[in-house]
């Protein structure tokens, strides 16, 4: 089997289950910092090819890496490919490293207890004082219609 295809040594793709996945820009360069290219990073959540593989429960854009709080519904290297061409093509430029880190959310650790610690990242990194400060996350709890039973 070509080495493209292949899942990471342990990696599970499970659709209907939630994965805590982290992209890292090449040499952790601060790419992020650019309003500009926070922007496509967050706006690339949202792109049609990126959510027919994934639903994103929650994100945050931090200025050399990405943390995705998804449901998987399709193939979850592919959608975290969709993802990192969406950014580089909107930004002009190949800016990631190679491959991505994933953790399976597991029935006990809960998902919003993942959410919350995905989108203090920025307070913890000691980059904003307060979590609303900073300006590329979102946690689907934040909307009205979200739907509050998260199954595990």
């Amino acid at each position: 089997m070509p080495r493209g295809h292949a899942l990471r040594m342990g990696r599970r793709c499970l659709p209907g289950h939630y994965y805590l996945v982290t992209v890292v820009t090449a040499d952790r360069s601060p790419y992020f910092l650019d309003f500009t290219r926070g922007c496509a990073a967050a706006r690339a959540f949202s792109q049609p090819s990126v959510c027919q593989h994934a639903t994103t429960w929650a994100y945050v854009v931090m200025p050399d890496h990405v943390h995705w709080l998804l449901a998987l519904e399709g193939d979850l290297s592919q959608a975290v490919k969709l993802y990192k061409s969406y950014v580089s093509l909107a930004v002009g430029k190949p800016i990631w490293q190679r491959g991505f880190h994933d953790r399976l959310i597991r029935e006990e650790e809960g998902v919003r207890d993942t959410a919350r610690y995905i989108v203090a990242n920025p307070l913890r990194a000691g980059l904003v004082n307060q979590i609303g400060d900073h300006s590329f996350w979102d946690a689907r709890w934040l909307t009205p219609d979200a739907d509050d039973q998260v199954v595990v």
